[in-house]
C-alpha cells in the first residue's frame, strides 16, 4: 500500500480506501449501463454474433471515463481522478482530449 501511495500522492489510508472504492463503483456501473446503451443504439448480440462483446467493451469505455470523474467528484477526490484522467488519455495517445478540457475548462 505505501508503494501505491507515493506512486499516486495520496497521504492516507482513508483517501485509498475511498479510491478504491471509487474505483470499484465505476466499474460495477459503467457494466451496468453498457447493456442498455447497446441496445438503445440499436446494437444486440442476434444482430452483431461474436462482434457484440468487442463492441459493447469498446462502448463501456467513454462510459466509464465520465463516470470515474464524476464519481471521483462525488466523492471528493476529482482532483485525483481528473489527473489520473489526464494520464490515463495521453497515455492512449488521445492527450487531444485532455488538453482540450484543459483549455476550454480553465478559461478565465
Amino acid at each position: 500500500m505505501k508503494k501505491l501511495k507515493s506512486r499516486w500522492g495520496v497521504k492516507s489510508n482513508f483517501q485509498l480506501s475511498i479510491i478504491f472504492i471509487v474505483f470499484a463503483i465505476t466499474g460495477s456501473v459503467s457494466a451496468y449501463l453498457s447493456k442498455p446503451f447497446t441496445n438503445y443504439i440499436g446494437l444486440t448480440n442476434e444482430n452483431l454474433g461474436w462482434l457484440y462483446l468487442p463492441i459493447r467493451l469498446i462502448a463501456i469505455f467513454p462510459i466509464y471515463q465520465v463516470l470515474l470523474v464524476l464519481f471521483g467528484f462525488l466523492f471528493g477526490q476529482f482532483a485525483f481522478f481528473w489527473t489520473f484522467e489526464k494520464k490515463m488519455l495521453r497515455s492512449m495517445k488521445l492527450g487531444c482530449i485532455a488538453n482540450w478540457f484543459e483549455k476550454n475548462l480553465t478559461k478565465k
